[in-house]
């Protein structure tokens, strides 16, 4: 039996209970789990061990505060960045990107908002032609790139998610705004200091050897298999397959463009370069202290929040092929779908990271949630182990509208 450790308010033993479950019967190996009920904390727990190959270091204990690579679940952070210039008065949302970065203008990108790419709806989902291994390591060279590329689809016309490009576009919209020498400089001002919020983009020397590695999920031999229900094609293996079905098309080139976008997670170069839609490391007490933070008033005023659950678009997706809602830079809760169901409230909005990790705010609960893990599961949405905190969390009597 795995020792869970931290803290919790009583009542809440159910939801430890689904925590070490998953330790038990999920494959987890390390993992933490956050949430923050009316601005205060209603569960913080930890369990297990963390590897980091860089370090040496095998079965190190996972503590309250271990970071670990949080993918995609880091894509509101950039978000609200981005929000936080438009509160402040220095970017708007229909700000044509080409405004603020003229390069970006050619081969039909000029009409391109910063709404569209908020909402994945700019067409600029991937790239086009092959890009060097390394080149995601180098702002500039990555970022001269997109600037040359030419979008997928009609601005506007259709939804494409971008799992990469769409946070080297905001990125550098937010850097250009700021003034600042990097995207993380502005982040730090933006959204980690005012939000309680340690995620960091660039780990230093030392950082990169006490994050947690990544790994696939393993699940204990004779463990039961899921009965969570999910839409068609939002796992890994469907997701393979339209990638092979397609070697040049969106899909593929979305994540697979250049390969060392899936292969270099637990590397040096990935930890300490700027990735911002994918290579946030953070804690699960970092996500629970951001989306606590929006729902409490200190990052956005009311009329910039609200565009965080405010549908932009709502469509089967051309590059994950799911019916997906986004608003600007979240996605949104789909209550009839567990692994897309983040919390219970109706303007719930959040966002997953690649196999399990998962932080959301559900305004009408007055939840903030944040969950990591080191083990990478099959889903592309919301992962079974979350779901499984999900459904436990909402079923505590302690948490009323």
């Amino acid at each position: 039996m795995t020792d869970i450790h931290g803290h919790w308010q009583p009542g809440c033993e159910p939801v430890v209970d689904a925590f070490a479950k998953n330790f038990a019967q999920g494959g987890e190996e390390g993992a933490a789990l956050s949430v923050i009920h009316r601005g205060k904390p209603l569960i913080d727990i930890y369990a297990g061990h963390f590897s980091n190959r860089l370090a040496g270091t095998t079965e190190q204990p996972w503590q309250a505060d271990t970071r670990v690579n949080i993918f995609s679940a880091g894509k509101p952070l950039v978000a609200v960045a981005v929000l936080r210039l438009i509160a402040d008065g220095k970017l708007n949302l229909d700000d044509k990107i080409a405004s603020i970065w003229p390069e970006f203008a050619v081969n039909g990108k000029a009409d391109i908002s910063v709404r569209q790419v908020l909402c994945h709806r700019s067409g600029v989902s991937a790239f086009h032609e092959r890009i060097a291994d390394a080149a995601v390591f180098d702002w500039d060279a990555i970022t001269t790139a997109i600037a040359a590329e030419t979008p997928w689809f009609d601005v506007d016309q259709g939804q494409g998610y971008s799992p990469f490009v769409y946070g080297w576009i905001l990125g550098e919209v937010v850097k250009r705004v700021a003034g600042t020498a990097n995207f993380y400089q502005a982040f730090q001002a933006l959204v980690a200091v005012p939000g309680n919020c340690g995620a960091v983009y660039g780990l230093s020397d030392t950082a990169v050897t006490t994050v947690a590695d990544i790994a696939p999920l393993k699940r204990p031999a004779g463990a039961a298999e899921s009965d969570v229900a999910r839409t068609p094609g939002a796992d890994s293996a469907s997701l393979g397959r339209l990638m092979k079905s397609d070697p040049r098309g969106i899909t593929n080139r979305a994540f697979a463009n250049p390969m060392s976008l899936m292969m270099s997670t637990n590397t040096r170069e990935w930890r300490q370069a700027q990735i911002p839609a994918a290579n946030a490391h953070a804690s699960a007490a970092d996500l629970a202290n951001f989306y606590s933070a929006l729902l409490e008033g200190k990052l956005l005023s009311d009329e910039v929040l609200a565009l965080c659950w405010q549908e932009q678009s709502s469509a089967v997706d051309q590059v994950l092929g799911v019916p997906l809602r986004f608003a600007c830079g979240s996605m949104l809760t789909q209550a009839d779908r567990p692994d897309s169901r983040f919390g219970r409230g109706a303007r719930a909005f959040g966002h997953p990271g690649a196999g399990g990790t998962l932080g959301f705010a559900d305004p009408e609960y007055h939840i903030g949630f944040g969950y990591v893990t080191s083990r990478v599961g099959q889903s592309v949405l919301i992962d079974d182990r979350a779901i499984r905190l999900i459904d436990a969390l909402y079923q505590l009597p302690e948490i009323p509208l």
